[in-house]
């Protein structure tokens, strides 16, 4: 029988009779419909994806889509629900649980060459590429949505200040932002709030950017953007609030120890961190969903590695910082991601100008396979605000968290107890 007819034959079997809206063509024009009026077409320019398909090998069907073998033509939800459909049903990887998975959760080296050279690869792409879908103030992180109906702009707005209001910040406290990427964080915390800034990164894009961004704004003065690595830092003069947004996701498991005291040792007695970052939702750390994780860390994250919340929790606990506040953002990353990949659609041309024809087939694939994700509940991500003690073993925090929300709320702080007092009551 030939291998065209095999793989019909095949798909059909594990379809078990569904009826996907799917057409497949063949590089010869030859074409099959699973379903009336096809949303979506794959078409095959050899017969090499026709064995990976056959095989249920989608790390290589992922190859042949970057480069060109395999195209997809339709829109990216359908596209999304074709391709979780067959990944679900012909995928034969050895743990069918991936599109969730940002990155293979092993145990890897991650020097700060490696860590640099990973963080290159996918920032310094072009700030060209980023500003073609990102919003005006280059935030590359989970928005913050209050309704759902906000655009991409006001919701990183919003987001931004979300930050601010948890840390609590002063004008003139010293605030240092760990991943600062293209300086959006600092140069709102400089604007709004009247802090003093230093943020790092390894991206030397980003690091040009953040400058010239900051120079413009006339905050050279107040914020010190730096291309350095988090390690570089140990010894550093103490700061009022600490910034890690989208970071720790790049830092790898077995250096989180190291990474979270690096920021306790940093923050001054009383001092608040807010870590913001993906999580597994899965209690042991494993990827949900079917396959595709091998495609993210060979094309979008190398390096990189997903915790569940609960080691976050254990690592900052243990570096000997007291947990405050959790906050589940889930809803709103899906909400982000799916902003972000319409935005790079509706710009298609000018991004494959900018990047590259692959480069922008990765980055739609990979941002509305994320949106997927996030939206199935595969990955989530978490907002942890937590403070370092004071020599006394005392921490000033607001008794509710309604200074997150209101306007012109000053946050009443608790104070501590009198204990002599309290003897005699």
């Amino acid at each position: 029988m030939p291998l065209r007819q095999r793989m019909l034959n095949y798909l059909r079997s594990r379809l078990g009779g569904e009826a996907l809206s799917l057409r497949l063509v063949f590089w010869d024009g030859d074409r099959f419909d699973f379903a009336p009026a096809p949303r979506v077409t794959i078409t095959l320019h050899s017969p090499a994806p026709m064995k990976s398909l056959l095989r249920g090998n989608f790390a290589r069907l992922g190859d042949a889509y970057v480069t060109g073998d395999l195209t997809v033509d339709g829109a990216i939800e359908d596209v999304l629900r074709i391709g979780v459909a067959l990944a679900e049903r012909v995928g034969k990887s050895s743990a069918i649980k991936h599109l969730g998975r940002i990155a293979r959760l092993l145990p890897r080296r991650h020097s700060r060459q490696k860590d640099a050279a990973d963080v290159g690869y996918h920032y310094d792409v072009s700030n060209d590429f980023y500003r073609l879908w990102l919003d005006e103030n280059m935030v590359y992180s989970c928005a913050y949505f209050r309704d759902g109906s906000e655009d991409i702009h006001a919701a990183q707005r919003q987001k931004l200040d979300h930050i601010c209001r948890k840390l609590l910040l002063k004008p003139d406290e010293r605030m240092l932002d760990i991943g600062c990427g293209w300086g959006g964080l600092l140069l709102w915390a400089a604007q709004h709030y009247g802090v003093r800034g230093v943020g790092i990164t390894l991206s030397r894009r980003q690091y040009e950017y953040a400058r010239e961004r900051i120079a413009a704004n006339g905050l050279a003065g107040k914020i010190d953007i730096r291309l350095q690595d988090y390690r570089e830092l140990a010894g550093e003069a103490p700061f009022d609030k600490i910034a890690s947004v989208g970071m720790y996701e790049h830092v790898g498991a077995q250096n989180y120890p190291v990474y979270f005291k690096i920021i306790a040792d940093l923050l001054r007695p009383g001092g608040a961190l807010l870590n913001h970052g993906i999580v597994a939702t899965d209690p042991q750390g494993r990827a949900q969903g079917p396959p595709g994780g091998e495609f993210i860390d060979r094309y979008v994250f190398p390096g990189g590695s997903v915790p569940h919340l609960s080691r976050v929790v254990f690592e900052v606990a243990k570096a000997g910082m007291e947990l405050a506040d959790i906050e589940d953002l889930r809803p709103h990353y899906a909400r982000t991601l799916l902003h972000w990949v319409r935005r790079l659609e509706a710009r298609r041309d000018e991004a494959i100008r900018t990047a590259g024809a692959e480069r922008y087939r990765i980055w739609r694939v990979y941002l509305a396979g994320m949106a997927y994700a996030f939206d199935r509940g595969w990955l989530s991500i978490a907002q942890t605000l937590a403070f370092r003690r004071g020599a006394d073993g005392f921490i000033a925090r607001p008794w509710t968290r309604d200074y997150q929300y209101a306007a012109d709320a000053k946050p009443p702080m608790a104070a501590a107890l009198n204990w002599e007092a309290q003897r005699t009551t």
